[in-house]
């Protein structure tokens, strides 16, 4: 590892324009040199669900490439930190190779961001949907205190993280939710979304419990809502733009948009810069 210097770094509020309303992304740009040991330091360090490292592309299509760490380990594609990196690296001066359009390369390939008015939106990468077998999910039922009869379907997506996600009929029983979350850290990531009350300014509440990644629930979460979108459209129990609520139990409001748009579903959101200075590693 070369010598320590400093780096530019970032602290963003993704998926609101608020900022200490989303949920926090660090940022460290110039991130070369650095070695995995210290990458995966740097992310329990700041203790945020996810850390970003920004790096020269080596795909030649790509404006730049992110390396996104959580306490717990490196994921290939995450969300709220692909917004964040983008406007990250838009800040530091980053100018895309084509108009209009930004490219990240991460761990499942190539992502397409574009600006929409205030918003960063992200083209959703492929998601692969199976059945949950029911004995899986009968124990994580039970770690949510819920009853097998109030959900009313559940999937596995796998967009480069697994979310074993479950529809419930009702956003107050989301709400509701006190999960056992020592029992979910040996099951699995999981996502439950329901439809909003009438007139309510969202259409869908959404929560993510994420112990196997060392934090208990995720305030507003990019990867999850990507996939629950493109499951919800696809079968038709979702209109074809819509807007998601996540964080409320947390103290947080943050504000999912999506947009299905041919083959492609986009997600966005406000990204709102709390800190800029530079960090020395």
């Amino acid at each position: 590892m070369n010598a320590p210097r400093a780096r530019r770094f970032h602290q963003l509020d993704v998926f609101t324009g608020t900022a200490l309303r989303g949920n926090p992304l660090a940022v460290i740009h110039d991130a070369e040199g650095l070695d995995d040991a210290t990458l995966a330091a740097m992310a329990r360090w700041t203790n945020l669900s996810e850390t970003t490292f920004l790096l020269p592309p080596t795909d030649p299509a790509a404006d730049y490439r992110v390396r996104i760490f959580t306490p717990g380990g490196e994921l290939p594609f995450a969300g709220h930190p692909t917004l964040g990196s983008c406007q990250a690296w838009l800040l530091a001066g980053g100018r895309p190779k084509q108009a209009g359009e930004v490219i990240q390369q991460c761990g499942v390939g190539l992502v397409r961001v574009r600006r929409e008015g205030s918003r960063l939106a992200f083209a959703a990468p492929p998601c692969r949907m199976t059945e949950v077998e029911p004995v899986q999910l009968a124990q994580v039922v039970k770690a949510l205190g819920l009853d097998t009869d109030q959900v009313r379907k559940a999937r596995w997506l796998d967009n480069g993280p697994q979310w074993l996600a479950l529809l419930l009929a009702d956003a107050d029983a989301v709400r509701a939710l006190q999960p056992d979350h020592l029992a979910l850290k040996r099951l699995a990531k999981v996502g439950v979304v329901a439809p909003q009350a009438a007139g309510e300014d969202t259409d869908f509440e959404v929560r993510g419990f994420v112990a196997p990644i060392g934090i208990d629930e995720d305030p507003v979460t990019g990867s999850l809502n990507a996939g629950l979108a493109q499951w919800l459209t696809g079968e038709g129990l979702a209109p074809t733009r819509y807007v998601a609520a996540q964080g409320s139990q947390l103290g947080r409001a943050g504000r999912v948009h999506v947009a299905q748009e041919g083959d492609s579903v986009w997600i966005g959101g406000d990204v709102s810069t709390v800190i800029e200075g530079t960090v020395t590693l």
